[in-house]
């Protein structure tokens, strides 16, 4: 009797101080709402694994602003490239069924895949596909599918032929998503099913992931969605008051392998556990791949340079850091961590696991105020890592606001150095024709009631209107105001006739996506 009650005493202690530890911080959901008011974010979404349990999974705020339809454990987000892992994963269950290896030649998969280089088309393995060790530059050809495409995936493999390396293959890293397409054109072509359904059917199902989807058709299809929102200003994007609220396509369906998954919070737990219980099933009915398939997936193949970040977050600068198979690898004061992010248009996530604690976070957030994500997801590392806690939501505000401030400094800074009072050298119809990037594909300039228009043929509704700036460059004024706006250069040749067309981003600070820079437009040859 005295043994019965003992060991009843026992597990009644266990069920009071086990929740304790593996719980958020006391007043969690409260800070969360502040921390949101701050900056007037519509909606977040949060969850938490620690030691193989969901001990939170909760909705806060609202899908869209100015609605009342409430953020729940089941809404779903864009989460932008943390679905990079995904891909990963999808070929990870393809190399422990021995259907491919992770060294195989991309060209035995996919004849018709060709890099600029003959010999890095003939050596770049499917590893080399997600490690940014491609020779590519920072986000070469994201305008194929960014911020939508009419293109099908074919298209964008074989556009790859055209854009010219910025550096030797394997020798630095260079993040890029344009490969993570080819890697999803691997699985489709290994597996003999689509990307989606292979990572709906071998990956969302077997972990219970309800409400996840790999099309966005069908995220379109789901009423219980949260809704994009960004800041936009006339002078730089990403400040300012005026929010954007309205379906956004993102990556579109083009580049889902790259980053075009929703799933909710209820989902991203799930996915949380697999990833800590190296491969094994939730419900232990088995595993999606194998324990050493999955040390492999976060074992650094390339080092990533460390910037370090400056005061009040200088906390976060990790002593080493490297990019493994869809996970970027470091450490947190002194800790390992594996965690990446995600960002697609008005909508961020982040995603932090922690092996050693066996705790995993992720947080998603209908906006882009990365000092809000990023914030609340330092003080939970704080909290579970046993650190003293600290307001990271106001030191990441701090460093965010100096940031923007400064390139608003260097952008008004670039306006009155740079612009010089001066006419165009031509007719507006001078300028006016059908051009063509290798690359990128056709675009047109047309002259139009006293104006000049300028649309990219194959990313729908990216069209507007060229104003004069200096000389024979023109500014853009997209119609999408959400779009990051561009200077455009014609140059003339001896007969004052077109011949190539350049453009590079207005804002200091615009997304690495718009790599206008990489761009060369030629008169496109009559047929």
């Amino acid at each position: 009797m005295r043994v019965t009650l003992f060991h009843t005493l026992l597990l009644v202690l266990a069920c009071i101080v086990a929740p304790a530890v593996a719980a958020p911080p006391a007043g969690f959901d409260a800070r969360v709402e502040a921390a949101m008011r701050t900056r007037d974010v519509p909606g977040m979404a949060i969850a938490i694994v620690k030691d193989g349990e969901i001990v939170h999974a909760k909705g806060y705020g609202v899908r869209a602003l100015g609605g009342s339809d409430p953020v729940d454990a089941d809404t779903l987000f864009p989460t932008g490239s943390t679905g990079k892992a995904v891909t990963a994963a999808a070929l990870a269950i393809l190399v422990d069924d021995g259907k491919l290896h992770w060294d195989d030649r991309v060209i035995d998969h996919l004849p018709e895949f060709r890099m600029h280089d003959p010999w890095v088309t003939r050596e770049m393995t499917v590893r080399d596909l997600l490690v940014h060790r491609s020779g590519l530059g920072l986000g070469a050809g994201d305008l194929l599918f960014i911020p939508r495409s009419s293109r099908s995936r074919a298209d964008i493999v074989r556009a790859l032929r055209h854009i010219e390396p910025a550096t030797s293959f394997r020798s630095g890293y260079a993040y890029d998503n344009i490969l993570y397409i080819v890697a999803g054109e691997v699985v489709a072509a290994v597996s003999g099913e689509s990307w989606e359904a292979f990572v709906r059917d071998h990956i969302f199902r077997p972990l219970g992931m309800a409400t996840a989807v790999s099309d966005e058709a069908d995220r379109f299809a789901t009423r219980n969605r949260a809704q994009p929102h960004a800041r936009l200003d006339p002078r730089l994007r990403g400040l300012g008051e005026q929010q954007l609220l309205r379906e956004r396509e993102g990556l579109g369906q083009v580049g889902a392998a790259a980053g075009g998954l929703s799933w909710s919070a209820n989902d991203f737990a799930r996915w949380l556990q697999v990833q800590l219980a190296l491969g094994a099933r939730p419900d232990g009915n088995g595993r999606l791949w194998n324990e050493a398939t999955a040390r492999e997936m976060w074992t650094p193949q390339i080092h990533v340079p460390i910037r370090p970040y400056p005061e009040p977050i200088g906390a976060i600068t990790p002593q080493f850091s490297g990019y493994a198979l869809g996970w970027n690898v470091q450490d947190y004061r002194g800790v390992k961590v594996v965690q990446h992010g995600g960002a697609v248009f008005g909508v961020l996530a982040f995603v932090v696991l922690v092996p050693e604690h066996d705790l995993g976070i992720a947080l998603q957030i209908n906006a882009e105020d990365v000092d809000v994500l990023r914030g609340l997801g330092q003080e939970l590392l704080d909290h579970y890592l046993g650190f003293e806690p600290r307001d990271w939501v106001a030191a990441f505000g701090q460093w965010n606001q100096a940031r923007l401030e400064g390139g608003l400094a260097a952008l008004a800074s670039t306006g009155t150095q740079a612009r010089k009072a001066s006419k165009p050298s031509l007719p507006l119809a001078g300028y006016a024709g059908r051009y063509v990037d290798a690359w990128y594909g056709p675009i047109t300039v047309a002259a139009d009631a006293g104006r000049l228009r300028i649309d990219f043929l194959q990313t729908p509704n990216m069209a507007g209107t060229l104003e004069h700036w200096q000389y024979d460059t023109f500014r853009t004024r997209w119609d999408d105001t959400a779009i990051e706006p561009a200077y455009v250069s014609f140059a003339l040749d001896a007969e004052g006739k077109v011949s190539r067309i350049t453009m590079k981003a207005v804002s200091p600070l615009a997304d690495f996506s718009y790599d206008y820079h990489d761009l060369s437009f030629v008169p496109q040859a009559e047929e």
